[in-house]
């Protein structure tokens, strides 16, 4: 039987945040005045197709984890859910590497660490419990 994984359950609710925070403030904030630059129509276009791209992976990532936080699809598949861990700590490192390198604080990668974490730890919970 499938049950329960609170770690799972949590870092979907964290990534759900993030794929809201990122729908809503970063249209607000990045790809609205981005629009309104004089940045060429092709090049403002590919931006924006990337920037939702991303907005997709969040959402798509955290239906998962949702998932199979509350031992329904996915909750066998703990390869799947590792990759989603690997892919938020990736993306941890293009903020940190950009931070160090302008000298700025790039906060994103605060929302992404844990999310990567706890999900490796509900794996290690989940093989415990096998």
């Amino acid at each position: 039987m499938i049950t329960k994984n609170k770690y799972w359950i949590i870092a979907g609710i964290l990534n759900l945040i993030t794929f809201f925070m990122h729908l809503i403030g970063g249209q607000l904030e990045l790809v609205n005045p981005m629009i309104e630059t004089s940045l060429n129509l092709e090049k403002s276009s590919q931006l924006i197709g990337a920037w939702h791209m991303v907005t997709i992976i969040l959402l798509v990532t955290s239906s998962v984890l949702l998932s199979a936080g509350f031992g329904k699809k996915y909750a066998t598949n703990s390869e799947m859910i590792k990759s989603i861990g690997y892919l938020n700590l990736s993306f941890c490192l293009p903020f940190i590497l950009t931070g160090f390198y302008y000298g700025l604080l790039v906060p994103q990668w605060i929302l992404f660490l844990p999310i990567a974490i706890l999900t490796f730890i509900g794996v290690n919970k989940t093989k415990k419990n096998a």
